[in-house]
């Protein structure tokens, strides 16, 4: 699997302008990141080629001003795996929790998928050939039964002419005139025990033993050669799935997962301003200060470059790219221990969302949530639209409530659009067939008297 590599800098921060609003320099700080590491990989020299290590990149800004909202669109964009984790759901080494190292096994996991998924993709029709044979043969165990349900004797010269009739059922089952008979199947469990045992390491986190533990348990406890009764549909399904996973070569699949990972791996880490101690300094006293700190010191090997064993082989980090955002209202990405800031050069700032840019986010980005809104409740047959009165309304709400209560940006829209549709949407019985126009005198009616009660709208937006 590749990653797409057509992409120019420019073309990647148009990408992400139709679903992003503003936020230009952190868009174009990560263009350029992610177009090096296209760079990088045409390189004909091994050596030079290893040297030259990701810039990875702190975003640092408020709550809902676009910042994880970048990563992951770019991640879509470039069909790359993905994976955003909480620095705050990480303990230090010593302590219960998470380990850090799953940041990057959740990568590897990601990046399995990616390449299977295109692989399965790749053996469906084979897969899918071979699944109707052998609903066929299950087919012709009912021969009789067939007979007599569907008629065939009127649409066959010869039913004993075998030919003519698996011809005749292909017909039909592609036709899916098949799917609602019944048929008998076998479905043979896989008894992994063994194998579940020996994917827990002395690396594995008590998170992931519990999974290959309850994986393990599972697989002991199927029985042998099930006999189940399905539809032809069901069965086709069934079919198709135990097709595609003899067609996939699953070490091919690891290998190249691992190193799509290597080479293409994003990892976002969020919050990492509140792994910073109080004061930016530890207080050289033990508690939380001295455990977050730690969690610095555990996450410092993965950036820099280590290796990391996960269940589908062992990867180096070296090259995953790293994206790190965090409001830092209390602190300062100075206040990182010196050894993690130098691990991330580029640093780019996120600046709070106005009314203005509320409104282009309602208006102009791609799947907006008012696209949203109206295609929910068109399945309703309710129609509704927006007026150019009510969405400045509704931003201008938006930013006046985020002045007053604790700004979470964009996704304050998500909150002031529910609360505004919440009668529509609760008596949808009552709007169908109708037309309803949100337009400046709507938005007042439905949210003023919510917006001037401070205390209640704090409660509720």
């Amino acid at each position: 699997m590749e990653l797409q590599d057509d992409l120019l800098p420019k073309d990647i921060v148009a990408e992400l302008n139709k679903y992003i609003v503003g936020q230009n320099d952190a868009k174009k700080a990560i263009a350029i990141a992610i177009r090096n590491r296209y760079r990088r990989m045409q390189l004909k020299e091994d050596e030079l080629r290893e040297e030259i290590l990701p810039k990875n990149i702190i975003m640092i800004g408020p709550t809902g001003v676009g910042k994880t909202e970048i990563a992951r669109r770019m991640a879509i964009i470039l069909n790359a795996p993905f994976v955003k984790v909480e620095a705050t759901k990480f303990t230090e080494i010593g302590y219960v929790g998470r380990n850090v190292e799953t940041m990057v096994r959740d990568l590897v996991a990601e990046s399995v998928r990616l390449v299977r998924k295109k692989k399965e993709e790749e053996v469906l029709q084979t897969a899918e050939k071979l699944a109707e044979e052998k609903i066929i043969f299950e087919l012709l165990k009912k021969k009789k039964t067939l007979i007599k349900k569907f008629n065939l004797n009127e649409e066959l010269e010869d039913v004993k002419n075998e030919f003519s009739l698996n011809k005749l059922l292909y017909e039909k089952l592609r036709k899916g005139e098949l799917d609602d008979f019944y048929i008998e199947i076998d479905e043979p469990a896989t008894l992994d025990a063994v194998s579940s045992i020996g994917m827990i390491s002395a690396t594995s986190d008590l998170e992931e033993i519990n999974m290959n533990i309850k994986e393990m348990i599972d697989n002991l406890m199927t029985k042998r050669n099930k006999k189940r009764k399905l539809t032809v549909a069901k069965a086709r399904k069934l079919f198709i799935s135990q097709e595609i996973d003899k067609l996939l070569d699953m070490e091919e699949i690891c290998e190249k997962a691992l190193a799509l990972a290597e080479n293409g791996g994003i990892i976002f880490i969020d919050e990492i301003d509140k792994i910073i101690s109080s004061g930016g300094e530890s207080s050289g006293k033990g508690g939380p200060n001295v455990s977050r700190e730690g969690v610095q010191r555990d996450i410092l090997p993965i950036v820099e470059g280590t290796i990391v064993k996960t269940r589908y082989g062992t990867i180096k980090t070296d090259h995953i790219l790293f994206i790190a955002a965090g409001a830092f209202s209390i602190s300062k990405p100075s206040d990182l221990i010196p050894e993690l800031q130098g691990r991330f050069p580029i640093r780019v700032e996120l600046s709070s969302l106005k009314k203005d840019d509320f409104m282009k986010i309602l208006n102009d980005t791609k799947n907006s949530l008012i696209k949203q809104y109206v295609a929910l409740l068109k399945v309703e047959n309710i129609k509704i639209e927006f007026m150019n009165s009510g969405i400045e309304k509704i931003a201008e709400f938006c930013d006046e409530v985020n002045k007053r209560n604790e700004n979470i940006g964009a996704r304050r829209l998500h909150t002031l659009l529910e609360k505004l549709l919440e009668d529509i949407s609760f008596e949808c019985d009552k709007y169908t067939g109708k037309t309803v126009k949100i337009d400046a005198k709507f938005v007042q009616k439905k949210l003023d008297k919510l917006i001037e009660d401070i205390d209640l709208s704090k409660y509720i937006l």
